[in-house]
């Protein structure tokens, strides 16, 4: 669960000097409400905004658990209590469940595209989220059926090609190796040569950079050939995207990572509906 202090930050966001409109407009009545799916997809978020809707007193009932497949129309939480407090946070909730609903979706297709080639190949996230919002948006990866991969730049050492412009392959394994003896030890390599020295320097995970998938398949088997293909795990990464996941899922590597997942996010479209007539009252 997202800290309940990181949801009310984007509250404050949205009004930070309260909902004048709604203040000035809405009369302090009780009233019932609906957030509906207006998509199909895998939705996720509903755990967030319901925690928002019940710190500011609404009674929710949660119809849909996140990570499950809905329709357009299905009823995703129920909402009854103060009108005002409803519409202060109906465009944070749904904003949560849109963008998270959104990269869950994506993430379950490419899952899917995936497993129906090699059932064993993880689908991972990068760290091309959207900043202050890569909780949410590693979530929504997990819901969708991916592997979050690292949260931040403390989780492990990936050596990247900037950290190689200033130290050499090998010396840069071996000082991480010896610098971080219980973490894992990634580093990013661009050629089957570089894969192959990688391995032999100790490298536990070898990531494939914007490698097409003839130059990953020559890869693994440049790695297979020296007896190093079972020591590393093998991850392809790089300008990755759905029309190319088969290609790469039948290469024989471990993990498919794509940035894509959280990068460009199309947005789930969900709904809020205050209930006309349905014993709409005035508060004490």
């Amino acid at each position: 669960m997202i800290p309940i202090e990181d949801l009310l930050r984007f509250v404050r966001e949205d009004a930070p000097w309260g909902d004048v409109t709604s203040e000035a407009v809405v009369p302090d009545v009780a009233c019932r409400a609906v957030i509906r799916a207006k998509d199909t997809g895998t939705v996720a978020g509903i755990e967030e905004a319901r925690a928002l809707f019940e710190h500011f007193g609404i009674e929710v009932r949660q119809r849909i658990p996140d990570g499950r497949s809905v329709a357009p129309g299905a009823v995703l939480l129920e909402l009854e209590g103060r009108a005002r407090p409803i519409l202060l946070l109906e465009r944070t909730a749904l904003n949560i469940i849109g963008r998270m609903s959104g990269i869950a979706t994506r993430t379950r297709e490419a899952v899917e595209a995936v497993r129906a080639v090699s059932p064993d190949i993880r689908v991972a996230a990068t760290r091309k989220t959207a900043p202050g919002l890569r909780m949410l948006d590693k979530k929504a990866v997990v819901l969708g059926g991916g592997d979050p991969h690292r949260y931040c730049l403390s989780d492990m050492v990936l050596i990247k090609d900037n950290h190689l412009a200033l130290v050499p392959l090998s010396e840069a394994i071996r000082k991480a190796k010896g610098r971080s003896r219980y973490r894992a030890v990634e580093v990013e390599v661009e050629t089957s040569r570089d894969a192959v020295e990688a391995a032999l320097a100790g490298a536990d995970i070898v990531l494939l950079d914007n490698m097409a998938p003839d130059a990953v398949r020559e890869t693994v088997g440049a790695l297979a050939a020296r007896g190093l293909r079972e020591q590393v795990t093998l991850e392809v990464s790089g300008g990755v995207a759905g029309d190319d996941l088969a290609g790469y899922a039948a290469t024989g590597i471990d993990i498919i990572s794509m940035g894509a997942l959280t990068h460009t996010v199309r947005n789930f479209d969900v709904s809020l509906d205050i209930l006309k007539g349905a014993g709409t009252v005035r508060l004490p």
